[in-house]
């Protein structure tokens, strides 16, 4: 389940943000707001739940 808070991998190969992982801001009306940071750049993206996946963080040793 995809929450506020949760980190967010965009899925949808026609996307120019594809790849790009990011963190899920807010939800409303069936649209995800996601967060990019990088670098000197921040941006606020908006995508549909079908282009977003949730990203598994792998334990650590």
């Amino acid at each position: 389940m995809i929450l506020p808070g949760s980190p967010v991998k965009v899925v949808n190969l026609d996307d120019t943000y594809y790849g790009f992982e990011g963190q899920v801001q807010r939800i409303s009306d069936g649209k995800i707001a996601v967060l990019f940071e990088g670098g000197n750049w921040d941006k606020l993206v908006t995508f549909k739940l079908s282009d977003l996946a949730l990203v598994e963080k792998s334990r650590g040793k």
